[in-house]
């Protein structure tokens, strides 16, 4: 009986277009070859470059624009969930070459991106993927590269594979960012405290959310992520907490304080037993949101929710 592959996730470090093309093609042929299904999230102008390198067999590769693709790392992560388990059970391998968003992440974003790469590894353990993950070293700046390869068992060069000596299980993988407070509110800050009795703090959440000009899916939005969290904060918190919400011309942001302590490995990133009565909610809130930050510390936990303005 033949071993089902399990996880394979590399990082192809590239300087010019043949050290992208060289790798991927063979990547691509070699797995058309084989029977796998085989899907690029790329940049526009690297589609274009492996569609032509690949001649005809450009056909049974699904091309995506990564920018399309990489909108928030808990969508992304599912997106990806989604498209292994629609296509593992015709296949004998999914193959995947995902290429992130860099450009424009700030500091927050970009640590959320990082951790995200580095939680692949523990979401697909077992899976029959091989995700090779290509990195520009001309655009990119070193601690991003850096990173990749803490979030990458190994490298994918055009001569083969190298192991990664610098690579960091996720369980004990962090961002220089994490060992940070994070950053005080601004502007007009409105708090609501909670308890069990949820419903009122989220008619408060509401009435505070219209104030701050959100629409009627906007606020809908909120209050379901918010509700998310604050229904575990009053199960393992201690039964109640703090919200404070504030917000800009792009972004609401909100806090969800309580005094309990959050144990959980990568929370909110693996994705729930379907038949479970619980274990939903924070990843819920990972589709909901497009970034969320959780601090814990000895009195309590702090969870940071950001959602973009539409």
């Amino acid at each position: 009986m033949n071993t089902p592959p399990e996880l394979l996730h590399q990082a192809l470090f590239y300087d010019s277009d043949q050290a992208f093309l060289t790798p991927l093609t063979g990547f691509c042929l070699d797995g058309l070859a084989a029977g796998d299904k085989i899907l690029a999230v790329t940049t526009e102008a690297n589609i274009a470059l492996l569609a032509g390198a690949l001649g005809g067999a450009a056909a049974d590769v699904s091309f995506v624009p990564a920018l399309s693709w990489y909108d928030a790392p808990g969508r992304t992560l599912a997106a990806y969930h989604r498209y292994v388990d629609a296509h593992k059970p015709f296949h004998h391998r999914v193959r995947i070459i995902g290429e992130p968003v860099w450009d424009g992440r700030d500091a927050v974003a970009e640590a959320e991106w990082t951790r995200y790469e580095s939680v692949i590894n523990a979401a697909f353990a077992g899976s029959p993927a091989w995700v090779v993950c290509p990195y520009d070293e001309r655009a990119l700046p070193e601690r991003i590269t850096a990173d990749a390869r803490r979030t990458h068992p190994s490298v994918l060069t055009a001569s083969g594979t190298l192991h990664s000596p610098a690579y960091t299980d996720p369980a004990a993988f962090t961002c220089a960012i994490d060992h940070q407070p994070l950053p005080e509110p601004f502007g007009t800050v409105m708090e609501i405290p909670f308890d069990d009795h949820l419903h009122r703090m989220r008619r408060r959440l509401s009435a505070h959310a219209i104030e701050l000009g959100l629409d009627a899916e906007e606020v809908n939005r909120l209050v379901l992520a918010v509700n998310e969290v604050a229904g575990n904060a009053v199960q393992h918190g201690g039964g109640h907490g703090r919200i404070l919400l504030w917000a800009d011309e792009t972004t609401v942001t909100c806090d969800v304080t309580d005094s309990g302590r959050m144990e959980l490995p990568h929370p909110g990133y693996l994705p729930p037993d379907p038949t479970a009565g619980h274990g939903h909610g924070l990843w819920i809130v990972r589709q909901l949101c497009e970034l969320l930050e959780i601090r814990t510390h000895d009195d309590g936990t702090q969870i940071r929710l950001h959602l973009a303005r539409t």
